[in-house]
């Protein structure tokens, strides 16, 4: 296995720290449009394996000419969903593997957008899966952490725990701080405007499937494990909506996010001054887009590590009929500590947790372990040997365990 990553920012750069311990691929490169990037993590692992390449993720060319000359045989994205189609376009046509964390962007139903969908998540990769699968090739999206090892996670419950789902409902909440910082995002802000601003899409069978609502919506409170509390959560736009209902049997399946009164007061305003628009606007003779200069003018994530305590929690509230014929509500989650991952990897919490995930999933490919064909989500694998490969102490795996609380 030759793993190709394009990407070192946080998570690319804490995917490749993570991986520098495991034994399953035999060569990396780590690709980025800014070349500096991927020169100075290669030196800072120091893996024999690894080496350095640059790349412009927007053009497919180019992408597949790095693929070819690497003589890469998986792919993993670890750049921001805007460059999902180009990438993604690329790993086909190169007849390699495909793995993403994020999936191709939506787009809002004109008439209706707070009511019905349109383009949902992923249904510009999901549209080409016959041929993926008629060639025998396998692209696996959604693998980071939400979406990814939630899906996981679901899929154990379906498996294992529970037999008729009532409702999936992905809760994700945090009690990190960022000293120095009034508002320092502790991932992309790129990705956080996109997801945040955009409708969020709900499931319900009862309804007739997916089916659209308002930003912030429907906030409940929500006592996440491991000292973090109560966080109110809130409805978000994210690819479980998306992946769940394909390979599980729920009612009804949703995702909430712990945002906090003040991070959605400063994306409101965002939005209300126009600053999270992707569309150029001309200052001073250049054309930049308002999002990428509030980007610009926010710390980077990979940065904040040092300056971040807390802990970072995400997971799914399955609720339904259980094995035993009780009814009841479990969650099924994942930790990460700040101080923990920084000792580890020299990764904030955040990444590290979205980084784990794919590389856990590159090693049961590597081993035979997950196998398929087409553009396959999480939850179209057998669950209990990525949990087991999570939590089991290195070097044996991973050694990061995941929980279950009753709720």
């Amino acid at each position: 296995m030759h793993i190709l990553i394009l990407g070192a920012g946080g998570v690319g750069s804490a995917a490749a720290r993570i991986a520098s311990r495991r034994p399953f691929f035999d060569r990396m490169t780590i690709a980025d449009y800014d070349p500096s990037r991927p020169e100075a993590l290669v030196a800072a692992v120091g893996d024999s394996r690894y080496s350095a390449a640059q790349v412009d993720a927007s053009n497919e060319e180019s992408i597949v000419e790095l693929i070819r000359s690497t003589n890469a045989t998986h792919v993993l994205n670890a750049v921001d969903p805007r460059f999902v189609m180009p990438i993604f376009n690329a790993c086909k046509a190169a007849g390699v593997t495909y793995v993403d964390m994020a999936m191709s962007l939506s787009v809002r139903h004109p008439e209706e957008p707070f009511t019905k969908t349109n383009v949902m998540l992923g249904d510009d990769q999901f549209a080409v899966a016959e041929k993926w699968e008629q060639d025998g090739q396998l692209a696996l999206v959604g693998m980071g952490v939400e979406p990814g090892l939630s899906d996981v996670l679901a899929r154990y419950a379906a498996d294992e725990l529970f037999t008729e789902i009532d409702e999936l409902s992905v809760r994700d909440g945090a009690n990190l701080t960022v000293e120095g910082y009034d508002f320092a995002p502790s991932f992309s802000i790129w990705t956080t405007i996109e997801e945040c601003l955009n409708p969020p899409v709900l499931f319900d069978k009862d309804k007739g499937g997916w089916f659209a609502r308002e930003p912030f919506s429907d906030p409940v409170t929500f006592e996440f494990p491991e000292g973090i509390g109560e966080v109110e959560c809130v409805n978000v736009e994210h690819e479980e909506v998306s992946l769940m209902p394909r390979w599980i049997d729920a009612k009804r399946v949703d995702f909430k996010y712990g945002l906090g009164n003040e991070f959605i007061e400063v994306l409101q305003t965002l939005h209300k001054l126009g600053l999270d628009s992707t569309e150029p606007v001309t200052v001073r003779g250049q054309q930049v887009s308002p999002r990428d200069v509030v980007a610009a003018c926010l710390p980077d994530p990979a940065t904040l590590g040092p300056l971040m305590k807390g802990k970072t929690c995400a997971g799914v509230l399955v609720s339904g009929t259980r094995k035993d014929g009780s009814k009841g509500s479990l969650y099924l989650y994942h930790v990460a500590d700040n101080e923990e991952t920084m000792a580890r990897d020299d990764s904030q919490a955040v990444v590290w947790q979205t980084a784990i995930n794919p590389v856990i999933a590159l090693e049961l490919m590597a081993n035979g372990t997950w196998s398929g064909a087409g553009v396959l989500g999480p939850e179209a694998f057998d669950a209990k040997p990525f949990l087991d490969l999570l939590a089991a102490e290195e070097p044996a795996g991973y050694g990061s365990a995941w929980g279950i609380v009753e709720k």
